[in-house]
């Protein structure tokens, strides 16, 4: 597939940062579509920068981004974030964790943690993952390792968290609103950075770049805390209207065409 490129002038460049899941990819599958997928091939090679903005952890992250090119991510929910190819991720903020997994012990709420930037989940028996194989394909998504004398205590770093708990429980445990968390399930939430713009503003003091060159791409109530009035926010048509109301710009559907049609309304591409 071959496009006709103009070279942009330098002064012009532009910084995107995507999220992925109901942004960059759609479906079941995570499908990028060609209309995206040529955007993206645009965009590259008329000098802009790309990168993704995503929760999910860098490991997780990394074949999406290799499959199209992308060499510059923010990860970890913004604890992490990789500039041409070289990463740097921040654990979770170790005392949190100890708080909170007290809590869940206490409540016999199953939970697990991640120790590294890895596809494994250490928990201390069996209940955690049997309890989540029900919502997921846990061989596909995460390693399971049972370690039944597991002290939150003596961990070094914990890259991610999870707990089996429903909406009804999570009302019931105050300490919950001392950790950031998301949920993309009604019985179990991800303990993790929800903050993508910490990982943007990284880039942006390594980098030197400037607030009005800054454009993000997003749907989910994830998003928010990087939509920035000084920036350039960009909601996708399917995006939640939390997100659709601080936006800049509206576009189309994600399975629409809807990032080349905004790069097309602001001219970033033909």
């Amino acid at each position: 597939m071959h496009y006709s490129i103009e070279i942009i002038n330098v002064k012009d460049k532009k910084y995107f940062f995507f999220d992925i899941d109901g942004t960059l990819a759609v479906g079941p599958q995570r499908q990028i579509p060609l209309s995206t997928e040529r955007t993206l091939f645009k965009l590259k090679e008329r000098g802009h920068f790309i990168s993704i903005a995503t929760g999910r952890m860098h490991v997780m992250a990394k074949d999406f981004c290799e499959k199209f090119g992308i060499s510059n991510m923010v990860t970890d929910g913004g604890n992490g974030i990789v500039i041409d190819g070289k990463a740097e991720i921040k654990p979770l903020d170790k005392e949190m964790m100890v708080d909170i997994i007290d809590e869940f012990n206490y409540r016999k709420i199953p939970w697990s943690v991640s120790l590294a930037d890895e596809r494994i989940w250490y928990t201390k028996n069996e209940v955690f993952p049997n309890a989540m194989s029900g919502i997921v394909k846990i061989k596909n998504y995460m390693q399971t390792k049972i370690e039944p004398n597991l002290d939150i205590r003596k961990i070094e770093k914990i890259y991610k968290g999870f707990a089996y708990l429903n909406v009804d429980q999570e009302k019931d445990i105050e300490k919950l609103k001392n950790v950031t968390y998301t949920r993309y399930h009604k019985n179990y939430i991800i303990i993790e950075q929800d903050d993508k713009s910490i990982g943007i503003n990284r880039i942006k003091e390594i980098m030197g770049i400037e607030d009005k060159d800054i454009v993000v791409f997003g749907d989910n109530t994830n998003d928010i805390k990087m939509f920035k009035p000084e920036w350039t926010c960009i909601a996708m048509g399917n995006a939640v209207n939390e997100l659709k109301d601080i936006a800049d710009f509206v576009t189309k559907d994600a399975d629409d065409g809807g990032i080349e049609y905004a790069c097309k309304h602001f001219g970033w591409i033909d």
